[in-house]
Order: structure tokens, then C-alpha cells, then sequence
């Protein structure tokens, strides 16, 4: 069992979600990889290590697949921390660890003028990621996976709408689902840049706490066919709170809100990425593999339980296994309650399904709590709050 020290350096328990994930993603790139080359996996800013530590003891596991571990903090003086925390892997057969210390950007650069590519690159931050993406995806070998994360909330949430124009090149407009626009906006950023490259991009999975805002990606060789769809807008209105979406290829002037006297203003976000954000088999495979890697389990860190993906991850995992991200509309329960006077939220998971009866799609939001994703009018969906949650009298 080998141990961690996280020095005095920005290390979060409550992360541990965003760590479960990456070193399942990990495995995942181990699965059909060729013998004849090692893998390659980055460590952008690896702070204390303990993402490297458990990429190459719980993620590789017994696998036999050689890997290459690039773990990179531009802050020299966690040198000495840093290789007391990856002593272990020293150990590793088959595990080559290069321990650097250089600005991200450079590191980034030299990895695309020597060619050497990664399979898995991780990307967590403080700010806002995007200076970073062109070079990171340059960096990237085809079907490579990119953990980015960002602590940039105010910008792409609406609260700094000038930030937004320079780092998004969007708008970003107050909405009740402030977190799903935000991981919206953060795709729509890494897709264009994508693009820029012929690349084409699949989400994997997206989430946020609310302070940092993650995304995976997978990067393709080609774009696929309409994926230049899944770039739009997404409209509110704040005075009856109506909702729409239009793909950018497609805009059209907006259809009348519903606002009963014609009075209403839609307020537009974007661009941003419309199309779904979570990837329903990869999410299925990632939970495959962390039953395989319970099983066997050798792993020398656990951030102190017997298994890779805590409950609190799978939870997490099996909410956004539910709600694959599309349609980009999500309604805030608390926020219809409080706008139409009901007694309390309708019951979320009755109102779903009422939804699904009434033909519509519906699922509940895996992105924020007590929000319910839907392709139903506004009237329908007032209709069926009213039988869930009452009126107030």
C-alpha cells in the first residue's frame, strides 16, 4: 500500500470524484492499445502526484501494457515532494516515469515539435483552461482522451459577461441552469479549437460541484458528419421564463417567447455546445471497469477505501448515466415552483415520467439537483407541476 503525502500545496478531498474518474478513463485507454508502442499519460499540473501515483497502480493494474508517465508541475519547489510521492513506481514493470518541471505551454509544444503525443492528457487548473487548448490538442494523439477542468465560474456562468466575450468568444446570459451552460460553453470552446485542427470531438462526460467545472473529451481523427450541428445558441426569457434552442447552421429569427401579451425579451447565451454531454456506452464502459479493477483489487492507493470509484462517484456516475444532456433545455423545479406560486418543487421523478406518458423526452438532470431536462412546451411542463406540486391558494 504506498502513501501520499499532499504537502502544503492546493490538495481537495472533496476532488476525489474528479480522481476516480480520471484513473477509470485511464484503464479505459489500456483496452485494445497496441504492444508495439507504449502509452503515453500527462499529468498537466500534477500538484502532490496522487493522480499519476494511482494512474499507474490502479488504473494499469496488472495490465502488461508498457506506459509512458509524464508528471509535470511548473512549481519546482514540489521537486523533492513530488518524487518522494512516485518513489513507488519505481517499482512499476513497465511504467517509465519522466518527472519535469516546466510551464504547461512549453511542455505542450515540445511534446508536438518532438512528436511525442499523448494518449491521455489532464488538464486541472485554477482559472480558466482555454489559453491552453490549441496546444494541448496538438498534443494529442487521434482517440486520445483530455480531462479538462476549470474554476472559472463567473465568466461562463453569466456574472462576468465582458470575461466571457475574451475567453469564450460568447455570451453567457444569468440562467437557472448556470452550471450546464457553463460546461456548454467550456465544449463549445474545446470543439472550435477542434475544428481548427480538421479533429473531431466527443464528450464523454460532464459535470460540475459548482466551484470547478469538468469535462472529458474524446479527440477523433475527421469530424464527424453534422457535428458542426452541435454548436448553438440557448435562449430564456426571464419574464415567463420560456426556453429555446437553435443549432447556429440553422438560426432563424426566435419564435414569440410565452409571454401572454407579447412583452417578453429573449436573453441568448452562446455559441455553446447544444448536443449531448454525457456518452452513455463509454459511461457504461468506465463503470465495467471499475467493477473489473474492484475485483482484482491491488491497487497501492486508495485514498483510504478498498475501491477505485467511491460511492459518491458511482452515484455521480450513474446520475449522468441517466441524463445524456439532450435536449440543452433544463428546467429548474424550484424555480417553476416559485414562479407559478405552487405550494413546494413538484416531485421530480413523477413529473418525468407524467412527461414521458405525455409523449415527450424527459429524464431527470445529472448536471444539478432538482432539475428536470425536457423537450415539453412551457405549458405542458406548468401543467404537469401543478398536478405535482399544487397550486397555492
Amino acid at each position: 500500500m504506498a502513501t501520499l503525502r499532499p504537502g502544503s500545496g492546493f490538495f481537495r478531498p472533496d476532488s476525489r470524484p474528479a480522481r476516480d474518474l480520471s484513473v477509470l478513463l485511464a484503464a479505459s485507454t489500456l483496452e485494445g492499445a497496441s504492444r508495439e508502442r507504449p502509452l503515453r499519460w500527462l499529468d498537466l499540473m500534477a500538484g502532490c502526484g496522487i493522480r499519476s501515483l494511482r494512474w499507474a497502480l490502479e488504473a494499469r493494474g496488472a495490465s502488461h501494457q508498457p506506459v509512458e508517465l509524464w508528471v509535470n508541475d511548473a512549481d519546482q519547489e514540489r521537486g523533492p515532494l513530488l518524487t518522494a510521492n512516485l518513489e513507488p513506481l519505481h517499482a512499476c514493470d513497465g511504467v517509465v516515469l519522466n518527472q519535469i518541471h516546466q510551464p504547461a505551454e512549453r511542455l505542450l509544444r515540445e511534446a508536438y515539435l518532438e512528436h511525442r503525443f499523448f494518449d491521455l492528457i489532464d488538464i486541472d487548473p485554477f482559472g480558466c483552461p482555454n489559453v491552453l487548448l490549441q496546444s494541448t490538442l496538438q498534443a494529442m494523439r487521434f482517440g486520445g482522451v483530455l480531462l479538462l477542468a476549470s474554476t472559472d465560474g463567473r465568466s461562463p456562468t453569466g456574472h462576468d459577461r465582458f470575461a466571457a466575450v475574451r475567453r469564450f468568444g460568447a455570451a453567457a446570459r444569468a440562467h437557472p441552469s448556470s452550471w450546464e451552460l457553463a460546461l456548454r460553453l467550456q465544449l463549445a470552446a474545446v470543439a472550435r479549437e477542434a475544428w481548427l485542427l480538421g479533429r473531431g470531438l466527443e464528450p464523454l462526460f460532464s459535470y460540475s460541484d459548482g466551484r470547478t467545472f469538468r469535462v472529458a473529451v474524446r479527440m477523433r481523427q475527421r469530424i464527424r458528419s453534422g457535428e458542426e450541428q452541435q454548436l448553438g445558441f440557448v435562449a430564456r426569457c426571464e419574464r415567463c421564463g420560456d426556453q429555446a434552442v437553435q443549432a447556429m447552421l440553422d438560426l432563424q429569427g426566435w419564435r414569440p417567447c410565452a409571454c401572454t401579451d407579447g412583452c417578453g425579451r429573449w436573453a441568448v447565451s452562446g455559441p455553446l455546445w447544444i448536443g449531448p454531454l454525457q456518452n452513455v456506452s463509454a459511461i457504461n464502459g468506465l463503470l465495467e471497469i471499475s467493477d473489473r479493477l474492484d475485483a482484482g483489487f491491488n491497487a497501492g492507493l486508495s485514498e483510504g477505501q478498498d475501491q477505485t470509484l467511491a460511492p459518491r462517484s458511482r452515484r455521480m456516475l450513474e446520475g449522468l448515466l441517466a441524463d445524456p444532456g439532450q435536449p440543452a433545455c433544463c428546467w429548474s423545479t424550484a424555480e417553476l415552483s416559485r414562479r407559478f406560486q405552487l405550494k413546494g418543487p413538484p416531485a421530480i421523478e413523477p413529473l418525468v415520467a407524467a412527461l414521458r406518458a405525455s409523449g415527450y423526452g424527459a429524464c431527470v438532470s445529472g448536471v444539478m439537483a432538482g432539475q428536470v431536462r425536457t423537450n415539453a412546451p412551457l405549458g405542458i411542463l406548468l401543467r404537469r407541476c401543478a398536478e405535482f406540486g399544487g397550486k397555492d391558494r
